[in-house]
């Protein structure tokens, strides 16, 4: 059991995996290295899959292998197993990051690979039927994986992507109706594309609990809500409900302080990137040569990101009312329309008959 902050008791786990039949079991603190190796990188990339998803399970996949991978070698293991399922992403990103990490072993998967146990509610029955305690019920068969990033909820009635997710779903997260009827204001602080101080106050030792807050502070106020039908890696469309307050939120903050400090050409650029970097981690790639590559991009167009954020947090919304940066390239003597107006207007003429002539020429010859 990997601990990547995902506020349970791994020990009851631990032991129920000793109950069930299990020679040994093992308890992972990964929490720091989940946020430094993939929380950290996921901010600078400002990480969503299809334009939603922040990822956060994708992310802990790579880290939960690379434990079990290192756990296999130092045993002398010869197989590796997961409770994937057939339909799911998750089958695809263990078992290429065992391709990249423990090649030579092979693997097993019963849920794909068991008949008793290929469709959720036989999976229920065995598992009452073996004395295995479980918190899914028949009633309530919702499939929900967590971490410090994020918390994702699918099955059940979430398969009618028409039906409406009943409020039982969310566990961080306030209704537009239950959050707080006077907004709330946050300041964040970014060194180097990473979040460093909220409210004048230095987390950068404390990484975790800045998430943990920011969790809190947003999910208050009914941030961090997302229902998506999203295009699985496998070939089918499903519907999930994910909750993800800071990330969100600190999404927001990031790439606003990116606006303000980084060249146009380069912002245009990297959110080409982004979109890529994402669909690899969504797809299991995060051992791969491109995602190297792709992250030494990243890294180096951070090295301005450095500043201050201010937002606002209101009713399920989060908006960006302030920013300012000793990189900014805001020019407000440029930008401005009174007196002090620095732009050279006369310019302007000559500039559109000269990024307008290659137009221009094409229609003179092609009169519609």
């Amino acid at each position: 059991v990997v601990d990547l902050g995902q506020n349970e008791e791994l020990e009851p786990i631990r032991r129920k995996a000793l109950q069930v039949g299990a020679h040994q079991a093992l308890v992972f603190d990964a929490k720091a290295e989940f946020i430094r190796d993939f929380i950290f990188p996921g901010i600078k990339a400002n990480l969503k899959y299809e334009f939603e998803y922040p990822l956060a399970t994708a992310l802990a996949r790579p880290l939960i292998s690379k434990v079990i991978s290192q756990v296999a070698r130092e045993t002398g293991a010869d197989s590796l197993a997961h409770g994937c399922t057939a339909k799911g992403n998750d089958q695809v990103r263990f078992e290429l990051a065992w391709f990249a990490l423990s090649p030579e072993l092979k693997v097993i998967a019963p849920a794909r690979e068991w008949g008793e146990l290929k469709d959720r509610q036989k999976a229920i029955e065995y598992a009452q039927k073996n004395q295995i305690e479980i918190e899914i019920k028949k009633k309530s068969p919702y499939s929900i994986d967590q971490n410090l990033w994020g918390r994702s909820v699918e099955c059940g009635v979430l398969e009618d992507p028409w039906t409406e997710p009943p409020e039982e779903v969310f566990a961080w997260t306030n209704s537009l109706q239950a959050s707080p009827d006077q907004p709330e204001y946050l300041e964040l602080e970014f060194k180097g594309g990473l979040p460093i101080k909220l409210n004048g106050e230095d987390f950068s030792d404390q990484p975790e609990k800045l998430i943990r807050l920011l969790n809190q502070i947003a999910g208050k106020h009914g941030i961090g809500r997302i229902d998506q039908v999203e295009n699985r890696l496998v070939g089918i469309k499903s519907r999930e409900i994910y909750e993800a307050p800071a990330a969100l939120l600190l999404n927001k903050a990031h790439r606003e302080l990116e606006f303000l400090v980084n060249t146009k050409d380069l912002m245009h650029f990297k959110m080409f990137i982004e979109q890529k970097y994402a669909e690899l981690i969504y797809n299991g790639l995060w051992f791969s040569p491109l995602k190297d590559s792709l992250q030494a991009f990243i890294e180096s167009s951070q090295t301005k990101v450095s500043g201050l954020v201010r937002l606002k947090l209101y009713k399920s919304s989060c908006i960006v009312v302030g920013r300012k940066s000793e990189q900014s390239l805001y020019n407000q003597a440029l930008a401005t329309y009174d007196h002090r107006d620095y732009f050279e207007h006369d310019c302007a003429q000559g500039f559109i008959k000269l990024f307008g002539l290659d137009l221009k020429n094409y229609y003179f010859l092609n009169k519609p």
